[in-house]
């Protein structure tokens, strides 16, 4: 078992593209969501319209306000494409009006489908302002004042968020892979069927190739997280224990995911289906996993759905250990959703697993 382990740990480090998808990959991935996702959001960006009243209180109150950001453009064709574009969120024409409810200013807010319905927000920015206005002019005081008090604690940054996705993304495809391939590739050279005519037990020899591959994908899961730590402040809020934890609780889903590899690996007519049936599992998990973004966007009916996936559960239990700072045994829940599908997995495993 220790030799088929050494070699099996030599040839993942003889190819160089293994150690770039599965450590590199994830890294820039983190680079770059960590990069722009503590910003503030962007103003709405919007044009005045020719022949509007640049007199008004309100006009002025728009150049001054830190939500609007107002472009100005000499050609009125260009302002139009760009609004067309959707690269404003609307143009305003401020006008004079007197109408039956006795309002003194009209504003028209022409606006474009491509701006993906940016106008109604904006309508909120600017009832508040107009509403300020009246309110001044009136020399009315509001009934209720808002006044924010924040009291300490930890800041939530994107990277928070990012880096449990990134290393169930790294963990799911540089595992399925590197299992998928490495087995059928000994099968069909009947390097399994020698080994398994040798005196060593079947058992040796999924757990020499499976300590290689758990080992290497452990060192990735300890240089994402240090590179985040230390480079990105990603939040380890008990220091080395919580470090301890997050690779535990990376174990017991690589364990899972090795079942899944050698599921494929077995049921794979030739090495061209293996990427298909990789993509078959994988790829819906990293889109509705709350890989890159949270499945709160998702409608109520799908979202039940995400909780089924694995690596839900795994990024719902890195984040909460990561940044909440539960234990293991706090995360019953997910640890015990994950020990169903191995459960599943592995049954499924013993039924189809081929060494011929």
């Amino acid at each position: 078992m220790w030799a088929i382990t050494k070699a099996s740990f030599k040839a993942i480090f003889s190819q160089p593209s293994s150690i770039f998808f599965s450590l590199l990959f994830p890294i820039v991935f983190i680079l770059i969501f960590g990069a722009f996702g503590d910003r503030p959001a962007s103003p709405f960006k919007v044009a005045i319209a020719p022949g509007s009243d640049t007199t008004s209180v309100f006009y002025d109150s728009l150049l001054t306000n830190p939500l609007v950001r107002v472009e100005d453009y000499n050609d009125t064709a260009l302002m139009n494409d760009a609004m067309r574009k959707g690269r404003l969120a609307a143009i305003v024409d401020i006008r004079k009006s007197i109408d039956s409810v006795g309002a003194s200013n009209l504003l028209v807010l022409k606006s474009s489908e491509a701006a993906g319905g940016a106008v109604y927000r904006l309508i909120r920015v600017l009832d508040y302002q107009a509403l300020k206005i009246e309110l001044a002019g009136a020399n009315l005081t509001r009934e209720y004042q808002f006044t924010p008090e924040i009291v300490p604690g930890k800041k939530y940054r994107s990277i928070d968020f990012i880096l449990p996705g990134q290393l169930g993304f790294s963990v799911l495809f540089a595992t399925l892979f590197g299992i998928a391939f490495v087995f059928f590739n000994l099968r069909e050279q009947l390097v399994l069927k020698r080994i398994y005519a040798s005196p060593v037990k079947k058992i040796n020899i999924l757990i020499g190739i499976g300590v290689s591959r758990l080992f290497f994908q452990l060192l990735n899961v300890i240089v994402l997280i240090l590179v985040g730590h230390l480079f990105l402040q990603f939040t380890l809020v008990h220091g080395v224990l919580t470090f301890l934890e997050m690779l535990l609780l990376s174990v017991y889903m690589l364990f899972l995911l090795m079942g899944v590899g050698l599921i494929i690996s077995s049921m794979a007519k030739n090495d061209t289906m293996i990427p298909l049936m990789i993509n078959v599992f994988g790829f819906p998990q990293m889109l509705l996993s709350g890989t890159f973004f949270p499945i709160d966007v998702f409608p109520q009916w799908m979202q039940g759905l995400c909780e089924l996936l694995p690596l839900t559960q795994f990024n719902n239990a890195m984040r909460k250990i990561s940044f909440e700072g539960l234990h293991l045994y706090d995360c019953w829940k997910e640890i015990g959703f994950l020990g169903i599908w191995i459960a599943v997995i592995y049954a499924i495993v013993i039924k189809v697993m081929k060494w011929e």
